[in-house]
């Protein structure tokens, strides 16, 4: 094996109780462009050693150290200088995570340069606005009930959305009081450090933010370790799967972000103008590499042909390429091991008999990169694996209904619940149709995240809820402290 190539990105110590530290272990990653397959840089891998180090400084922070001991007020200002500080590094930030997973550009402009800045914006002024502490009349006096920080946190991040996902964590367990101990991906090695950075500018205390890069053995450490007090996790359902069994023997709080599978369904009144146009965010953002990717699209049998061949032409014409030109529209998979996972399911589908309509390959244009046709297959039984298993990446599928309450039925025979989307020309309708659907997400003509509202799944997509207020109680407890009527006000 050849050494790995060095660069100027290179990012060799882990972040640990407010400096850089010399990893314990020897293994690094080599992080190549998407597009282009050439090296980015070198990152140093963790072991559950360095872990060790990480959670001790977390801990010292929280018990020891000044964070402990802030006040609402304090922490906000402190996030407010880390919002400016990371700011002021959003347009190299987006660049790189693009270079690392193949985002298109504008698409990282927006979830990876401005919306870290904006969430920590958002529960500074959350957090100053939350009662932390109020007092209850009781048979016997008062009852103090005390908000207070759920402890350390361990954040265990994937590659797809690697700053707005990690700051979903980052942001609500500042503003509660919480100490964090973030391992992200390899696939994103080298964006991640860019927290390190703004955070030693904006004054962070040491320890209350430590970032160890590491894989799947250390990232098991960082769960099992009796140090930790939550554990924030988005990934893929098998995982979460370990990791809450882990957490409930421990007795151990847990947020869990999974997979999904999510539908589409085009009511027979539905404009297939929008219905297209909103494919962009509801079915191939960030090239599908989405967990709310809506995969399945339910079309009405008597329009069935109709919506196929609309889905297939917008498909065709999607502009693939490198992701930092801006006309791009699909990027590259993150990676050769999650294209081979992609092109995989697509040779399944096949083999299972589903109507290719648009897609299916490489494409002929891209002679270098993790690059895939958008895809779409027709005739797709809601029981094939296409239609059951994530793929993760641009392969949609097209499965015929009659009537509402098929529909409904279709969307949810499924062991995920996490997004979707009803696209109708009858907005009430819609609602009434995406009340019934077991989902934690759905749009009506269009689908987009909203920052202030809560996001998680159902059923195998995983428990609990970030962004929005409801983020933040995840990361407090409750405590009562029953005093005499001296303390009502």
């Amino acid at each position: 094996m050849s050494a790995p190539t060095r660069t100027e990105l290179d990012r060799t110590r882990f972040f640990i109780d407010g400096g850089w530290v010399d990893p314990t272990g020897s293994e690094s990653h080599q992080a190549l462009d998407a597009a282009t397959e050439e090296p980015l840089g070198t990152a140093a891998l963790g072991t559950a050693a360095d872990i060790d180090a990480a959670v001790g400084a977390a801990r010292r922070a929280l018990d020891e150290g000044p964070w402990g001991r802030t006040t609402a007020d304090e922490r906000a200002e402190v996030m407010i200088r880390f919002a400016d500080a990371l700011a002021a590094r959003g347009e190299a930030t987006s660049t790189l995570v693009t270079r690392e997973n193949g985002m298109p550009i504008a698409l990282s402009t927006a979830f990876n340069g401005a919306a870290p800045a904006g969430l920590l914006q958002m529960y500074a002024a959350m957090v100053q606005q939350t009662a932390l502490e109020e007092v209850r009349q009781s048979q016997a006096g008062a009852t103090l009930v005390r908000r207070e920080p759920v402890g350390v946190v361990g954040a265990i991040t994937p590659w797809n959305y690697p700053q707005t996902l990690a700051m979903m964590k980052i942001a609500p367990a500042l503003a509660a009081g919480c100490t964090i101990v973030l391992k992200p991906s390899p696939e994103t090695a080298l964006d991640s450090y860019v927290f390190a950075d703004a955070a030693l500018e904006a004054g962070l205390p040491p320890g209350v933010l430590n970032i160890v890069l590491a894989g799947r053995e250390a990232g098991s450490a960082l769960v099992a370790h009796p140090g930790v007090d939550k554990i924030a996790f988005t990934g893929s359902t098998a995982a979460g799967r370990i990791i809450g069994a882990e957490c409930g023997r421990q007795i151990k709080r847990a947020t869990l972000e999974l997979g999904g599978k999510s539908a589409s369904i085009v009511l027979e009144d539905a404009d297939l103008d929008v219905f297209v146009a909103g494919l962009a965010g509801a079915s191939y953002m960030n090239n599908s590499q989405t967990c709310t990717t809506q995969a399945r699209i339910l079309a009405p049998r008597s329009r069935y042909e109709e919506v196929v061949e609309a889905l297939a032409e917008h498909t065709r014409a999607l502009r693939v390429g490198n992701p930092l030109d801006p006309t791009v529209e699909i990027g590259p998979m993150a990676s050769q091991t999650h294209l081979e996972r992609v092109l995989g399911y697509i040779d399944v589908a096949r083999q299972d008999g589903a109507r290719l309509v648009a897609g299916g390959g490489r494409p002929a244009s891209e002679d270098r990169g993790w690059f895939v046709e958008p895809t779409v297959f027709a005739d797709v039984a809601n029981t094939d694996r296409i239609a059951r298993e994530e793929v993760f990446g641009p392969v949609l599928t097209v499965t015929p209904y009659d009537g509402d309450d098929e529909a409904v039925r279709l969307a949810n025979d499924s062991e995920y619940g996490l997004g979707g989307s009803v696209w109708t020309a009858d907005e009430q309708r819609g609602v009434d149709i995406a009340r019934r659907v077991r989902t934690g997400t759905i749009g009506v003509n269009y689908y987009q995240l909203d920052l202030g509202s809560p996001f998680g799944g159902m059923k195998a997509s995983g428990i609990g809820r970030e962004l929005g207020p409801e983020a933040l109680s995840n990361y407090l407890e409750y405590k009562s402290i029953y005093a005499s009527a001296a303390f009502l006000p």
